[in-house]
């Protein structure tokens, strides 16, 4: 049994030599990051720090104490949005559904303090299954977005969405289609733009919308730009962002973060 034993973890060292020597290396990951399809063993201190945990916690608050799993996300929208504060401009997301993201900004960055308004623009009827493109049918996106509905997973009450953001006065619930309703919104300068629509369509067209209207320094934050089975948006943002002459920065989160 005792050689058995020292075979085996000879075996293990040497499979282990031969991995190093390829340029792979494996770690221990107990007690690190591993959720929302990021799996890393790096540093999450940001998860403990209590300014976090207070916004984390408000954005639980917005999902009716439904914990979507999502820390590191919420850390990048967090930080994109106090990035944003630096330059003069408005906050605006398209694509709310409960409000966990903008919830969580709102409660972290003091919002009642900033003198902006942060406008949230959403259907709060699910997506628009009409705007799903050829390609996104074939790569199943329709069918999730019908699956989800049915789940009843996206909010259509818009009482509730109007009850959770009532404590902050500068904010304006848009009920309406992007980019249908956009244009009958009185838009100043902008200075953070969250997309988060499920669909290639509203996205481009928001970003083509929006983009001139950005604050030079201004972020966009893009909730699904390299998140797995969305390569029809992260194709349409890429085709947008070559046309402005600008770059997106992939994130592991599944994000994509564009710097005016």
């Amino acid at each position: 049994m005792a050689e058995t034993s020292t075979g085996g973890h000879l075996l293990k060292r040497k499979l282990k030599g031969l991995l190093r020597r390829a340029g792979y290396e494996l770690f221990r990951t107990r007690g690190r990051y591993a959720e929302d399809g990021l799996l890393t063993i790096h540093n999450d201190h940001f998860r403990s720090d209590p300014r976090f945990r207070s916004a984390y916690e408000r954005g639980i608050q917005a999902s009716a104490e439904v914990d979507p799993h999502f820390e590191w996300r919420t850390h990048v929208a967090l930080w994109a949005a106090r990035t944003a504060l630096r330059v003069p401009g408005d906050f605006v997301e398209c694509g709310v559904n409960a409000g966990f993201i903008s919830s969580a900004i709102m409660h972290g960055l003091s919002w009642g303090q900033t003198g902006r308004r942060f406008y949230l623009i959403d259907t709060f009827a699910g997506p628009d299954l009409r705007q799903f493109s050829g390609a996104e049918i074939q790569r199943g996106r329709l069918r999730i977005a019908q699956d989800a509905l049915a789940a009843g997973a996206y909010v259509t009450d818009i009482e509730r969405i109007e009850q959770n953001f009532a404590e902050w006065s500068n904010v304006e619930v848009v009920r309406g289609l992007v980019p249908d309703v956009l244009a009958g919104v009185s838009f100043g300068p902008v200075a953070f733009l969250h997309l988060d629509l499920n669909c290639a369509l509203p996205e481009r067209e928001a970003l083509q919308f929006f983009w001139n209207r950005i604050t030079p320094g201004g972020i966009v934050l893009l909730d699904d730009y390299a998140y797995y089975g969305h390569d029809s948006q992260t194709e349409a943002v890429d085709q947008f962002a070559a046309a402005v002459e600008t770059e997106v920065l992939s994130l592991p989160t599944g994000q994509g973060l564009i710097v005016r």
